[in-house]
């Protein structure tokens, strides 16, 4: 099992929009896609204004499948649109870890 691990910085100003076109236009096509989201979180301490969210994943080849599938849909695409007018990214990280054998994810 692999896990990606997402952190996106968003412009102050903009957190609150960000999360409301995220939540409408973009969850639930992620949700079909990806599957299991393993959580989405905002930070409270540390570097403000980030989203992070992790998604479970079967293998590498799993992942790109999945994440192939999504971009190629619509629904997706018209968010990837909208984000990009609302330009409230200003960077997005991605890890991709491998949980250890003591790990309660593994």
């Amino acid at each position: 099992m692999y896990y990606e691990l997402r952190t996106y910085t968003i412009k102050p100003t903009k957190l609150g929009d960000w999360l409301a076109l995220y939540k409408s236009a973009a969850l639930a096509v992620q949700q079909e896609y990806l599957g299991n989201l393993v959580g989405f979180f905002t930070t409270e301490f540390g570097e403000a204004n980030q989203v992070v969210h992790i998604w479970g994943y079967a293998s590498l080849d799993d992942r790109i499948a999945r994440r192939s599938a999504m971009a190629a849909d619509p629904r997706w695409q018209a968010f990837a649109s909208q984000n990009k007018e609302l330009d409230a990214v200003v960077t997005l990280e991605s890890r991709l870890l491998r949980p250890t054998d003591f790990s309660p994810l593994n």
